[in-house]
């Protein structure tokens, strides 16, 4: 059953705001396809939900990687069609990490289109402060595009600003050892082959590794989470 907070209540204006782009985008996207009809409440305005705002993410997520509309549209089409908002932003999460790392110098006009909200001088702060944007020359900002709507969606959530980076703190730590321990047991693996076989098997083990670490980690986090849960309420 759907809570009140997950129906439909965007409308196509506030769609597109919150997703950083055009109304013109989100009417293009539709047409093609590639975004569900929405929600058709009175007056026949249409609304739309945190869905259409993670499949959105996706699909620019995808354009950045190069990929055509019709390529696109074969992804979107392999996916379960029930997949949640949360199983959309795992899924976009994967196909970022293929991407170098790309820090940009743009303006705060257009810091904030792709934020898709306004940015108070704390909201930039905070932005600072989780390494997603830094203050450039006169009022550009040096932003991490791969990071950007992560740390906007951060901003919504609950917690202080000293437990979202303690979090970040952790997760960078506990990521780089199991890269390292990777890059090591991959290593023995391929120190006797040729360079271009090495080249390779990195580039097929990359996304699959990605994938991999994304799926037992949010696994073992719901497990965590559940045990915790369980563990208040029996208290």
């Amino acid at each position: 059953m759907t809570s009140k907070a997950e129906e439909p209540t965007l409308t196509i204006d506030e769609l597109a705001a919150r997703a950083g782009v055009t109304v013109r985008t989100v009417r293009f996207y539709s047409s093609k396809g590639l975004l569900p009809p929405p929600v058709i409440g009175p007056r026949r305005v249409g609304h739309y939900g945190a869905g259409h705002v993670a499949r959105l993410a996706l699909i620019e997520e995808l354009q950045r990687q190069g990929m055509t509309l019709a390529a696109i549209e074969r992804y979107l089409g392999q996916l379960p069609p029930d997949l949640t908002p949360h199983d959309l932003a795992i899924h976009r999460a994967v196909v970022a990490s293929w991407a170098p790392d790309l820090v940009e110098t743009v303006s705060r006009r257009e810091l904030e289109r792709r934020a898709g909200r306004p940015l108070a001088p704390e909201d930039i702060e905070r932005l600072a402060a989780m390494s997603v944007v830094a203050p450039g020359d006169g009022e550009t900002f040096r932003v991490d595009s791969g990071l950007l709507l992560l740390g906007v969606q951060l901003m919504d959530v609950p917690l202080s600003q000293d437990a979202i980076l303690a979090a970040r703190k952790v997760l960078i730590e506990h990521s780089r050892a199991a890269a390292h321990e990777l890059a090591q047991l991959f290593r023995g693996e391929v120190a006797e082959r040729d360079a271009r076989d090495v080249k390779s098997l990195s580039a097929h083990m990359h996304p699959l590794v990605v994938q991999a670490l994304l799926t037992t980690f949010q696994r073992s986090l719901r497990e965590e989470l559940s045990e915790w849960l369980s563990g208040s309420r029996a208290g």
